[in-house]
């Protein structure tokens, strides 16, 4: 098994909102793939979000609900993104952003 500083952050969250880790020294079984396809998607959603916000901002008659629903879309794809770059920077021995 690996070392304690060497647990991935898995890109969801556990009971309570608390982060969840996975200890294995098997990079391609099946909970790291699983990890990996979701980050991945998790990337996917962040880009296409961005071309929507680059979109609906540009629009000067946007209806105030959608760009609150946006603003909501947009944080959270940011927190996915945030545990991403998190996990990825443990992987590759980078300290941890504050708040996580």
């Amino acid at each position: 098994m690996t070392a304690q500083n060497e647990l991935r952050l898995l890109p969801w969250s556990g009971p309570e909102g608390k982060p969840c880790y996975l200890s294995t020294d098997d990079k391609g079984g099946y909970m790291s793939r699983l990890a990996d396809n979701i980050e991945a998607d998790q990337l996917d959603t962040a880009a296409i979000l961005f071309e929507q916000a680059s979109v609906t901002l540009d629009d000067q008659d946007a209806d105030p609900e959608d760009l609150r629903r946006l603003a909501g879309e947009l944080t959270g794809a940011l927190g996915d993104m945030l545990r991403v770059a998190t996990s990825r920077g443990h992987l590759l021995g980078v300290s941890e952003p504050p708040g996580f």
